[in-house]
């Protein structure tokens, strides 16, 4: 017999129909006392929204992307920085879970920062949250899911115009998924959780029993773990510091599933608890996978060679059909990211539209009747992140371009809200939530503004992301530009803008 999420085995149906039917409503009158009409579809439940932010995190697409980067720069060592990254992350998660929880509205990032601070403020930010967006999608299918899906079609070598094409195809499926129904883009996402941990975990844990059982000879033992043998030979704190863009780059993304609040059944349980068992999940199974993937290195030459090292790796140990398989596998969990991203994306302009905070917010904030979705807002920023993509294919290295913007703006976007979270701390208390840190939010706090400092100045300060920094700095300049243009006179002229989080307080 089994029993829904949040339904105790053995209760009365009619009591957890009622329970259901009141965690609606209670998110239904949030949503009017933030001044909004309720519009779109609430059909995510909780294993949705935990798969939201499971296969946005995306720990295959992450260590696929960057194992090689960490190699070159630290050696096999260099997977212990993810463990570091995990701790760091999930204190983020909490104060993620805690605004999510007591702020359960579509646009996260600006709504939160916004309601606490002021509109200003939650411009910048939720703007920073747009390019983020924008940005990762085309890092991912042109630098890795592109050339992959070739590969399955034995095409190892196609010209760069060729992998653009696929890109192209590969960023525009996840918007006609979403124009279509949410649920469909949902099942997706449900589904990546088990590709992800196939495609992840299994074969790693594959690969180091292969290598227990010495199925093949190998010329390492344990030792490789710790090993700091490496391409590039730079002062260790300056290595390690970058081969922590292995996990920095990839446990992020999990407040996305706070995007999506207006989309959940029951967004002040289900937001927190995806939020917080998506970043601990992820860290785990991606540290036993990495160390699967490690041990069972067969030449570190080989795999510290330019291409994909995990491929490497998977084709001295298995069959040629089953790395096909692996692959198929990373192919599908790097497209769930881009269905769940082009949602989220389209969530966050529409939050921001329907305040007047953007340019046509009135043909942006439009929802489809009959799919109860944002079309035109999914439409403009499919053009937007195609746009952005095709820049990075113009430049040197669509890698350190994309790829490092990817990763340093959420942090950046952290580090905003995290202030914010402090400026309101006594009023979000007023807030009803199901998470809350209580006497450790300070420490939180505390700890999350240090740590992304950190993070930031790791990911901004190196010559390998300074062309990741223009683009950063060609974001600030448009979101300026913009608000100095026509926001200010609109927020002056109180045509835009959202009520202070003071007004969500049931008096």
């Amino acid at each position: 017999m089994s029993s829904t999420i949040g339904e105790p085995v053995g209760s009365v149906p009619g009591t957890a129909t009622s329970a259901a039917a009141a965690d609606v409503a209670e998110a239904l009158v949030i949503v009017e006392r933030a001044g909004y009409r309720p519009e779109l579809r609430r059909s995510l439940k909780f294993f949705s929204m935990f798969a939201i932010a499971f296969s946005i995190i995306s720990i295959t697409t992450g260590i696929f992307l960057n194992y090689g980067f960490g190699l070159n720069y630290w050696g096999p060592a260099s997977i212990w920085t993810w463990p570091i990254v995990g701790v760091g992350n999930l204190m983020i998660a909490f104060v993620v879970a805690e605004l999510g929880t007591r702020i359960p509205l579509a646009g996260y990032a600006y709504q939160w920062s916004a309601r606490l601070v002021n509109p200003t403020y939650g411009w910048f930010v939720g703007f920073a949250g747009l390019l983020y967006m924008a940005v990762g999608g085309g890092a991912i299918m042109l630098g890795v899911a592109a050339p992959l899906l070739l590969s399955e079609f034995n095409d190892l070598t196609p010209s760069p115009r060729l992998v653009l094409s696929v890109a192209i195809i590969l960023m525009l499926l996840p918007v006609v998924i979403n124009i279509i129904s949410m649920q469909i883009a949902a099942r997706v996402n449900n589904i990546a959780v088990f590709t992800e941990i196939l495609g992840t975990v299994v074969f790693g844990v594959l690969l180091f029993v292969l290598w227990g059982v010495k199925s093949k000879p190998s010329p390492y033992g344990f030792s490789i773990l710790t090993s700091t043998t490496s391409v590039f030979h730079n002062p260790t704190w300056y290595a390690f510091a970058l081969a922590g863009l292995l996990g920095a780059f990839t446990l992020v993304g999990f407040e996305l599933a706070a995007d999506m609040s207006e989309d959940a059944v029951n967004p002040v349980r289900s937001v927190p608890r995806g939020v917080i068992w998506a970043v601990a999940g992820s860290a785990v199974l991606g540290m036993i996978a990495l160390i699967g993937f490690t041990v069972a290195i067969p030449n570190l030459k080989a795999v510290q060679a330019p291409g994909f090292p995990l491929l490497v790796v998977a084709n001295y140990w298995l069959p040629s059909w089953l790395v096909k398989v692996f692959i198929a596998f990373v192919i599908f969990s790097m497209f769930a990211i881009l269905v769940v991203g082009a949602g989220a994306q389209a969530r966050l302009c529409y939050s921001l539209a329907r305040d007047n905070m953007l340019p046509f917010s009135r043909h942006l904030r439009v929802v489809n009747q009959r799919s109860q979705t944002p079309i035109i807002a999914l439409l403009v920023f499919a053009v937007v992140d195609v746009g952005v993509m095709w820049y990075g294919y113009l430049q040197t290295s669509a890698f350190n371009t994309l790829v490092g913007a990817t990763a340093i703006i959420p942090y950046i976007i952290y580090f905003l809200i995290t202030i914010a979270y402090a400026v309101k701390r006594r009023t979000t208390d007023s807030l009803p939530g199901a998470f809350t840190l209580g006497r450790w939010a300070w420490p939180v706090i505390g700890f999350v503004l240090a740590y992304t400092v950190l993070i930031m100045a790791v990911l901004a300060l190196p010559a390998p992301f300074h062309s990741a920094d223009k683009v950063l700095g060609y974001g600030a300049g448009l979101a300026a530009l913009w608000y100095v243009g026509a926001l200010f006179w609109r927020l002056r002229k109180g045509t835009a803008g959202v009520k202070p989080v003071d007004e969500l307080i049931d008096r």
